[in-house]
C-alpha cells in the first residue's frame, strides 16, 4: 500500500539481512538454479508432442495430451504442499528434495516402451517442478524484502523460461540430427545433475529472512493477522481476498493457455508441413520472448502497480491465440507466438508479486503454494478442454476457446483487484 515503509533489516532472527544488494551472491545463485529447473521443464517442449504422434501412434489429441494433464495435476499438488513444507522444515530440503524427484524422469523417457511410461515420468517431473520452482520463488521472496519484489520475481521467472526456451530450441536441432530419442533427454539428465551440484552444497536456508520480515511487517493492513491455519490460507487465496483470488483465478487461465501451447502448436505446426527445426523455433519463441521481457515487467510493476499490467497482458494473449488459430505459416506464426510471450510476460511474474504484496510473511509461502496449486491446475484444465474440443472441432477452434477464456480472464482481474495492493 502506497506509505507503507519496510526496514532493510533487523537484529531479530539471526540478524538476517534483507535486500537484493545485501544478498546478491545467493540471489543469482538461485537464478541460476532455476534455469537449470526451466531447462528440465524445456527438454519436453518441442519432443514430446511429436513422440505422441510418431513413436506412439497416439491420434487423438486427448490422448496425446494425457501427459500435461498428469504434469499438470502433480506439480499443482506439490505447489500446494512446497509452501506447507518449507514453512515447517526449511526452504532448502524442499528443494533437493524437488531436484531428487526428478532424476528418474530423462531415463524413463528414453527408455519407455509404452506411452504409460511417458504419463508416469511427467509425474514425476511435475513433482520436481512444484517443489524447485515454487521454492526458488519463496526463497527470492524471503532475500528481497518487499521494496524489491517484482523485480526479484521477474528475474526469477525469466532465468526459469529462458531456460525452457534454449532448451526447447536444443532439443529440436538435437531431435533434427539425432532422433527424437535419446539424445534431447540427455540434455535433461545434465540440467539435473549440475542443479543438485549446485543446491547440496552452495545453496543457503532463507527461512530466517521471512522471519525477519514479519517481526518488522507493518500493522493495519485489510489482510487477517499472521496466525492463520493452512486451510485459513487456502480460503483466503482461493476465494475470500478480492484480490489473491483474482490472481489465483488468473494464474490458472494463463496456464490453461500454456498448456494448449505446449501440447497442441506442435502439432499443428507439423501438420501444416513445418520442419523439427522450424517447430523448434516456434517453440522457443514464445518462451524466450516470455523471459527476456519478465526482466522489465517485473520491474515495471514495483513502479506502476500489478492490476493493470496483469489486465492488459492477459488481453495480449488472447488477441495472441486468435492470430496463432487464423494463421497458416511459419511468419506470422512466429510473431504471434512472440506476442504471446510477451502477454505472458506482462503477467507472470506480476501475479506472483500481488501475492507476495498481500500475503503476510509468515504465511506468505503456504499462499504462494495455494496460489500455484490453482495456477498449475491450469495446465491440466488446459489439457482437458483444448484436447476435448480439437477432437470435437480441430485444433483452431481449441485455440479460439481458451482465446476467450483468456480475455474474460483479463476482465475479471480489472473488476476484482484491488488497485493499492502493490508494495
Amino acid at each position: 500500500m502506497p506509505g507503507r515503509t519496510f526496514p532493510r533489516h533487523t537484529g531479530d532472527s539471526g540478524g538476517a539481512v534483507l535486500g537484493l544488494r545485501q544478498n546478491l551472491a545467493q540471489f543469482i545463485l538461485l537464478v541460476a538454479v532455476n534455469a537449470l529447473v526451466g531447462g528440465t521443464l524445456g527438454q519436453e517442449r518441442t519432443v514430446l508432442p511429436l513422440l505422441a504422434t510418431q513413436t506412439f501412434h497416439l491420434d487423438l489429441y486427448t490422448g496425446a495430451l494425457t501427459y500435461i494433464l498428469a504434469f499438470g495435476l502433480s506439480k499443482a499438488a506439490m505447489n500446494y504442499f512446497a509452501g506447507t513444507l518449507s514453512d515447517r522444515y526449511g526452504r532448502k530440503p524442499v528443494l533437493i528434495a524437488g531436484w531428487l524427484a526428478a532424476v528418474p524422469v530423462p531415463l524413463m523417457l528414453i527408455f519407455a516402451p509404452s506411452w504409460g511410461w511417458i504419463v508416469g515420468a511427467n509425474v514425476l517431473l511435475g513433482i520436481s517442478q512444484g517443489l524447485t520452482w515454487s521454492t526458488t520463488v519463496i526463497m527470492k521472496m524471503d532475500l528481497v524484502g518487499p521494496r524489491q519484489r517484482g523485480l526479484a520475481l521477474g528475474f526469477n521467472e525469466a532465468a526459469g523460461y529462458l531456460g525452457v526456451a534454449a532448451t526447447a530450441l536444443a532439443t529440436g536441432y538435437l531431435a533434427t540430427t539425432y532422433g527424437l530419442r535419446p539424445a534431447p533427454f540427455l540434455l535433461g539428465s545434465a540440467y539435473i545433475a549440475l542443479g543438485l551440484g549446485l543446491t547440496v552444497p552452495a545453496v543457503k536456508e532463507t527461512h530466517h529472512h521471512a522471519k525477519t520480515e514479519a517481526a518488522n511487517h507493518p500493522s493495519g493492513r485489510d489482510t487477517p493477522d499472521a496466525g492463520l491455519t493452512t486451510g485459513q490460507v487456502f480460503m483466503l487465496t482461493s476465494f475470500k481476498d478480492r484480490s489473491l483470488s483474482a490472481a489465483s483465478e488468473a494464474g490458472l487461465v494463463n496456464n490453461l493457455n500454456d498448456g494448449l501451447a505446449w501440447g497442441l502448436f506442435p502439432i499443428q505446426f507439423a501438420t501444416a508441413g513445418l520442419g523439427l527445426v522450424q517447430i523448434g523455433i516456434l517453440a522457443a519463441a514464445y518462451p524466450a520472448a516470455w523471459g527476456t521481457a519478465q526482466l522489465v515487467t517485473g520491474a515495471a510493476s514495483d513502479r506502476w502497480g500489478r492490476k493493470w499490467l496483469i489486465t492488459a497482458g492477459m488481453l495480449v494473449q488472447a488477441a495472441a491465440l486468435v492470430i496463432i488459430a487464423t494463421a497458416h505459416s511459419f511468419d506470422p506464426w512466429l510473431s504471434a507466438t512472440i506476442v504471446l510471450g510477451l502477454g505472458t510476460a506482462m503477467v507472470y511474474p506480476t501475479l506472483l508479486a500481488a501475492v507476495g504484496d498481500v500475503a503476510h510473511p509468515l504465511w506468505r509461502a503456504r499462499s504462494v503454494g495455494v496460489y500455484r496449486l490453482w495456477r498449475d491446475g491450469g495446465f491440466a484444465l488446459g489439457a482437458l478442454i483444448s484436447g476435448v474440443i480439437a477432437d470435437l472441432y480441430g485444433i483452431p477452434a481449441a485455440i479460439v476457446a481458451v482465446a476467450a477464456l483468456t480475455a474474460g480472464s483479463g476482465v475479471v482481474v480489472a473488476v476484482r483487484m484491488r488497485d493499492n495492493d502493490h508494495a
